[in-house]
């Protein structure tokens, strides 16, 4: 689906224009088309080459979709595909943006998300200055808006793994703190997945050999790469605050665990005193003399009863009950 298509000189924008009129712009001096697509067809992609005369490679990348975080360079133009990373609700919805980048042309392809890119637009148009310097600022911003879009997701992601480190040494809650840990680990690998490839990519546009598009936008660039080397920091950071919260949590039901044990050998205990007398006035040898004297049942329960009490103060003494 289109959603708009509009030519721009000298950083000002002329009008809105059709599918039709795009060649004719093309040809103009100073002047590149800034066309946006949603959910594309596969007919709409082969208008948008015949226009553009993009690599078929890159086409084909774009229809597919699901491609890895990356930035090829064809010749002139500069092919970047960039995963969408959003919260709904306490799911991660991972979308695609394909954006082809020529001289004269950038072609957004936007799929599997809601939000869409017209504030990058806005703010391209109200700077004129910078959106002369044309196709390659307009990547920029357009790789700009998606960095900064998983900033929110990277600060709920740690408000989670917060809200999990609170309950880590609540009594009984240790084997739900492990699978949500677990759920949190693979947001965070999701997310992961969608910054270090893109990072790794985004060097090439502002160091060694540069494509030519990305010149007069390179420290631009570097902000961009700057921003996804700290989301790709505080990642890394998160995934071992993870890890250790998983070893905690194992400790935790390990230790749990003993208690439950030490509480069984101590009651273990005080039973088996009991079941020891009493197997042994059970035996009703006639040569026994309490079996004949008048006290001694009485007797024998006070015998049993006291040492079990004893018993049972210095399990409760040393913690095991």
């Amino acid at each position: 689906m289109l959603i708009n298509c509009v030519a721009y000189q000298e950083g000002k924008k002329l009008k809105d224009i059709s599918i039709e009129e795009i060649s004719d712009y093309l040809t103009k001096p100073d002047c590149f088309v800034w066309v946006a697509l949603k959910d594309a067809e596969l007919a709409e992609l082969e208008k948008m080459r015949e226009e553009f005369d993009f690599h078929a490679l890159a086409a084909e990348d774009a229809w597919h979709s699901h491609q890895r975080p990356k930035i090829e360079e064809y010749g002139d133009s500069i092919f970047a595909a960039m995963h969408l990373v959003e919260m709904d609700g306490d799911q991660l919805q991972v979308g695609e943006v394909d954006v082809f980048v020529g001289v004269n042309y950038v072609l957004s392809v936007r799929n599997r998300s809601l939000q869409g890119f017209l504030g990058v637009r806005s703010r391209c148009e109200r700077e004129p200055h910078l959106l002369s310097q044309g196709a390659g600022f307009v990547l920029y911003a357009l790789m700009d808006a998606v960095v900064d879009r998983y900033f929110p997701v990277l600060d709920a992601l740690e408000t989670e793994l917060e809200n999990i480190e609170e309950h880590i040494f609540v009594k009984g809650s240790a084997l739900s703190n492990i699978e949500r840990l677990y759920v949190l680990k693979h947001k965070i690998m999701t997310l992961k997945h969608a910054v270090a490839p893109l990072m790794e990519d985004a060097g090439k546009l502002h160091r060694g050999r540069v494509p030519k598009i990305c010149i007069n936008t390179q420290e631009y660039f570097r902000d961009v790469y700057d921003h996804l080397n700290h989301i790709n920091t505080s990642i890394d950071t998160i995934r071992d605050t993870i890890g250790t919260a998983i070893q905690v949590n194992l400790s935790m039901v390990t230790i749990e665990e003993s208690e439950v044990t030490k509480r069984l050998a101590a009651w273990a205990g005080i039973f088996a005193i009991a079941t020891a007398f009493a197997g042994i006035w059970g035996m009703n040898f006639e040569v026994m003399p309490e079996l004949r004297w008048k006290y001694g049942y009485p007797a024998a329960l006070t015998a049993i009863t006291l040492i079990c009490g004893i018993l049972y103060l210095r399990f409760k003494k040393a913690g095991w009950l």
